[in-house]
């Protein structure tokens, strides 16, 4: 079996380096009664057994509870997991952001995030929230802050700020059929060191797409390779560029044979000729596009 890869947050003035798994588990869904709670705390259990550690969810996420369900699959077993979660943009002012991060936490069932994003941008200052990101972590309720959903922008706007340049990732939409962070947004994070973590790498089971999962393409390169095109998809997300991994995949599954799917991904490596075809039936953008959002 081959090693699985992992991508690594650089350490930080307060953190150590941290090297995560390339796939991660998305929460997305979860606690809406689309699945069977009890199958949702199994599914998240279960990916932990197999070293899918990193788990992402959202106050946004059913209300908190998405985070309700991560905290119930927790519980007992904090320490195995790298825990993310995000704050509303209106939520994230000097003193709401504070509040937020505390009810998040107690929806968790923990004393600490690994890593609380900003969701998206939003009205209130950059300045207002890193200061409190900056108590967050002060307080020891915070390991490391990010953002999600910003552009190139929005990143240089927050970098410019005092401690905006300890922003940990950028979490955005990121599929084989949704390309067009490599135009600028990439090759920005990259020339700084900044990892990118990528919900919806399936393209919510092609929903986003759906000429995707049953493109002539992935298909045969599936068949070829005796995996899912699911398992292309996430495979293509977390390729290394120039020999470098640093894009997080953070698919959501509800079910454990979609779990397992999810991790037995991680062992995939596409070669130069499946890469190629799938660059030419889903190409890279030439120009600068609007950021996707979901």
């Amino acid at each position: 079996m081959l090693p699985a890869p992992r991508v690594t947050l650089p350490a930080t003035a307060h953190e150590p380096a941290v090297a995560l798994p390339a796939i991660g588990q998305g929460t997305w869904y979860m606690g809406e009664g689309r699945t069977p709670r009890r199958e949702e705390v199994h599914a998240l259990q279960h990916g932990l057994a197999m070293g899918l550690t990193l788990i992402d969810t959202a106050e946004m996420y059913a209300d908190g509870g998405a985070e309700q369900v991560v905290g119930e699959a927790l519980a007992g077993r904090r320490d195995e997991a790298f825990l993310v979660s995000k704050v509303y943009p209106w939520n994230a002012g000097r003193e709401s952001a504070i509040a937020a991060c505390e009810a998040s936490l107690r929806r968790l069932r923990t004393d600490h995030l690994d890593l609380y994003l900003l969701h998206w941008p939003g009205d209130i200052p950059l300045a207002e929230t890193l200061e409190a990101f900056a108590r967050l972590r002060e307080a020891g309720k915070i390991r490391r802050f990010g953002v999600s959903n910003f552009d190139v922008d929005e990143l240089a706007a927050l970098h410019g700020l005092p401690g905006g340049d300890a922003c940990a990732v950028n979490q955005v939409l990121y599929h084989l059929g949704s390309r067009g962070i490599e135009h600028s947004l990439l090759p920005w994070q990259r020339e700084r060191g900044m990892p990118t973590m990528a919900y919806c790498p399936l393209a919510q089971a092609g929903g986003l797409r759906e000429d995707l999962l049953g493109h002539p393409e992935v298909m045969g390169i599936a068949a070829r390779h005796g995996i899912t095109p699911a398992q292309v998809l996430l495979a293509w997300a977390i390729r290394p560029v120039e020999g470098r991994r640093d894009v997080i995949a953070i698919p959501k599954a509800a079910r454990t044979e979609h779990v397992e799917q999810n991790a037995a991904a991680l062992q995939v490596r596409l070669d130069d000729d499946a890469l190629a075809r799938l660059d030419a039936a889903f190409p890279a953008p030439a120009r600068k596009v609007a950021l996707d959002i979901v």
